[in-house]
């Protein structure tokens, strides 16, 4: 029997391994040195922008709503197709998070809707970077200038993504990542945030350690009531492992992704993600499933393929849906885009230690499902 295929696992080297022995043996596991060296490592990556880490780009996202000054009464726009990070944070500030549609194939946020969303207590646009593929930047952020709005980029799973040939990350407002085992690269548990003017980083830095900063060897100063969120020196040690294979981690996705469009050909059995161009990361290969000419439901297939041995993802849920959301007035029905994504979506396996083989398996497999399971 073929070993169990998951839809993700991380990749650790034994060089990483050793090098967090090393810090273990350090004394020093709290942010120290591998954070400062793992954060000016990603201002590197991200073209010399200021970078502070947190212990999750849902801190991540947070801390930059906050150092942006948003708070009670004020809008941010989110697509309604996201992780529920992505409007919790908003909430969690005190502010609103108003939802908009998405595109059915690429699943980003619909800029058209977000420009009619606006209103004057919009502070703010978060977009997604869903499944790694770049929003459409260029307009994205001509709104934002013309309204006067912040930019807050949800780019957990974008790293190592580009935008017409500019990495994602080294331009724009606020971008915020995350370093989730199953990310495109692992700190354990990590995010950052990329961006901003000087006041602002001191607000990230004082929102990650308690509203403290130290005045003199002997003092300390509390400007506010903050939380803590500072990563530790073990993460960050596993970061700067993962962040000098990035580039080999994101060639192989792209390698495998395209062996899925290889071997569906133009008449694949569901519906495949765009391709996108060369930039885009391949952080997740999410296609739907055609619910409305199967015989099983979406929960049936994963079973089925469970049972072949290979595990499949859900990812996402449309966020509106959810009782916290339902709460502030949202319904079914009002973005048919995301919901038709949550209803259908499956998450097929795609990670660097894959093999191709293992893409024929899943091609395979999920034809098998399909047919057997077609009206």
């Amino acid at each position: 029997m073929q070993p169990f295929l998951p839809f993700t696992r991380p990749s650790i080297d034994e060089q990483t391994i050793a090098e967090v022995a090393e810090v273990l043996r350090s004394g020093w596991l709290a942010s120290g040195p591998k954070v400062q060296a793992f954060e000016a490592a990603l201002s590197e990556y991200c073209g010399a922008r200021p970078v502070r880490t947190q212990t999750s780009a849902t801190a991540s996202l947070e801390h930059a709503l906050l150092a942006c000054g948003i708070g009670a009464g004020d809008e941010v726009i989110v697509p309604a197709m996201s992780f529920v990070a992505t409007a919790n944070v908003v909430v969690r500030v005190g502010a609103r998070p108003v939802f908009v549609d998405v595109d059915l194939s690429t699943r980003n946020i619909d800029l058209d809707q977000a420009e009619v969303a606006l209103t004057a207590r919009t502070r703010a646009i978060m977009p997604v970077h869903l499944c790694g593929m770049p929003v459409d930047l260029d307009r994205l952020y001509a709104l934002a200038a013309h309204k006067r709005l912040r930019v807050i980029e949800d780019a957990a799973q974008a790293m190592g993504s580009s935008y017409r040939g500019r990495r994602i990350g080294s331009f724009g407002d606020l971008v915020c990542f995350s370093f989730h085992p199953n990310k495109n690269i692992t700190s354990i548990e990590g995010g950052a945030v990329v961006g901003g003017s000087p006041e602002e980083v001191r607000e990230l830095e004082l929102h990650r350690f308690h509203g403290q900063m130290k005045t003199a060897a002997d003092a300390f100063e509390t400007y506010f009531a903050g939380g803590k969120a500072n990563l530790t020196d073990v993460a960050a040690c596993v970061g700067l492992g993962q962040l000098r294979q990035l580039e080999s981690f994101n060639a192989r996705r792209r390698e495998l992704a395209m062996r899925y469009f290889q071997l569906w050909g133009e008449d694949p059995p569901l519906a495949l993600p765009p391709r996108g161009d060369a930039g885009h990361n391949w952080h997740m290969f999410a296609a739907r499933l055609p619910l409305e000419r199967l015989r099983i439901s979406r929960l049936q297939f994963i079973e089925a393929m469970a049972e072949r041995g290979i595990g499949i993802g859900v990812h996402y849920p449309a966020i509106h849906l959810f009782s916290a959301y339902r709460a502030l007035g949202y319904r079914e029905g009002q973005f048919p885009h995301a919901e038709r994504i949550g209803r259908e979506t499956v998450t097929l396996p795609l990670f660097p230690a894959m093999r191709l083989e293992d893409v024929d398996r899943v091609v395979g497999a999920v034809n098998e499902v399909l047919r057997e399971a077609t009206r």
